[in-house]
């Protein structure tokens, strides 16, 4: 089962988009990759729920990201810590 979610435009504003060369598909997928990227940046959706939202295969959602400056990881102060003690550590016992 899918749910369909209808984004309203105006009439002006479609065909703005449409002398552009953007259909309802192309206005449809551009929108859904967006979102997917702002649940993505918001950690609203993981990275690979984010891919398949977007139509997107993993890796081509990866380079979308990295086009949209969005860091496929983003750690804050005490995860990257957290990471940088764990390797530190892992080198102590080579």
């Amino acid at each position: 089962m899918s749910v369909q979610a209808i984004i309203d435009l105006s009439d002006q504003l479609y065909r703005t988009l449409s002398s552009h060369g953007l259909s309802k598909e192309a206005i449809s997928r551009e929108a859904k990759k967006l979102l997917a990227l702002k649940c993505y940046k918001d950690r609203v959706l993981s990275l690979g729920k984010s891919a398949e939202f977007s139509g997107l295969s993993l890796w081509e959602f990866i380079e979308f990201l990295g086009e949209n400056d969005v860091p496929v990881v983003d750690y804050d102060d005490e995860q990257l810590k957290y990471e940088l003690d764990s390797v530190e550590e892992m080198g102590k016992a080579l």
